[in-house]
């Protein structure tokens, strides 16, 4: 069986309504369960047993495995020998991790995806970029937890690199100081998870008593550690008026993603909301009966995504609550399904898919 193609114009990320793309997403992700249940002898198994082998009809009726189901069981769709890279959630202590199987063909499927959104965000034009973390998160290039990952991926974004915390995920203020001296009156791209910017930037810069200027126009994308900054009741308007008080930064996006779904990110727009891309979608489910949540209805996300080759993760059950909010009439103008994230479910152990550690006292 030949892999499925990517029947979307990447050019456009946000180009087609609900119309339009609903019949080309759901032809891809059929056609990636039936590869999946060829190649992943438990997806097949699974499938059968639960959902059947008759194409779905519609999004909502299409085959899903729980997202947890990556931290039990090692799930390929293509021989070890095709594997290049092996990327891991990044559980705390005593906590078990997903294990995402890449061959070659997904990862630059993810490579493109992720630079096709991003364009859609920043244009063309690469920044230079700070990164809020430390490099020796990218030691091993064969091993990558979920931060490395996203820093790998988004740092093809930007040019003269800067990591601005030390393995401690202390700032170097000194040295950035100087670095956005040299880079003094041009706008910069920033980029690190919620938590470790809340903690290694912001706080840090703080208790050092240091004054830092981005510039005008300068821009943060962020995401992952949300559990931690709802624990100290700190908000998304919260932490965009801090990062606008404190270093003039007023060009904030958030976006959800996960390891079990790299380079399939869900980008917030201007006006709050997460946006589907053409190549992947959402569903909000009740969290008892699992039927489709309307719109305004809080309920457990199940994530879609036409990238993953190399494992069956094209349609997988979270343990987020979100909300839909309508498709195809964001007032930002970008076609698709548009949502928010509330928190997790209750009882389920934080994934920490981005703050392995806090920033020492």
């Amino acid at each position: 069986m030949q892999a499925p193609d990517l029947p979307f114009d990447l050019a456009q990320p946000y180009g087609l309504t609900a119309g339009r793309k609903r019949p080309l997403l759901l032809a891809t992700l059929n056609a990636l369960s039936d590869w999946h249940a060829q190649g992943c002898a438990a997806y097949a198994g699974m499938r059968e047993r639960l959902f059947g082998t008759t194409p779905a009809a519609t999004l909502d009726a299409l085959p899903w495995l729980p997202v947890r189901l990556f931290k039990t069981l090692d799930l390929a769709s293509v021989p070890p020998e095709q594997i290049i890279k092996t990327l891991t959630s990044s559980g705390t202590s005593g906590q078990a991790v997903s294990r995402i199987r890449l061959d070659r063909e997904t990862s630059v499927r993810q490579t493109r995806v992720l630079a096709a959104i991003m364009a859609a965000f920043l244009g063309k034009q690469r920044l230079p970029m700070i990164v809020v973390d430390s490099a020796d998160l990218l030691k091993d290039r064969t091993q990558f937890n979920a931060r490395a990952a996203g820093i790998l991926g988004f740092s093809v974004f930007g040019r003269d690199h800067h990591y601005a915390l030390d393995a401690d995920l202390r700032l170097k203020a000194d040295e950035l100081q100087a670095w956005l001296q040299a880079h003094q009156g041009q706008p910069v791209l920033l980029f690190g998870f919620t938590y470790v910017v809340w903690l290694g930037l912001c706080q840090e810069a703080e208790r050092l008593g240091v004054r830092l200027d981005f510039g005008p126009g300068s821009t943060l994308i962020h995401g992952g550690g949300w559990k931690r900054l709802a624990d100290q009741q700190i908000g998304n308007d919260d932490f965009k008026a801090r990062l606008r008080e404190q270093l003039g930064i007023r060009r904030v996006f958030n976006y959800y993603g996960m390891v079990e779904q790299v380079g399939s990110i869900f980008m917030e727009c201007e006006h709050g909301h997460l946006h589907a891309p053409v190549f992947a979608d959402i569903i909000v489910r009740h969290p008892q009966t699992l039927q489709p949540q309307p719109v305004g209805e809080p309920g457990v996300v199940q994530v879609l995504s036409a990238l993953p080759l190399s494992y069956p993760g094209h349609s997988l059950l979270t343990e987020d609550v979100g909300t839909l909010h309508g498709e195809d009439d964001c007032p930002c103008g970008r076609p698709g399904r548009h949502f928010t994230i509330s928190g997790r479910l209750p009882q389920v152990e934080m994934r920490g898919c981005s703050d392995t550690r806090a920033v020492p006292a």
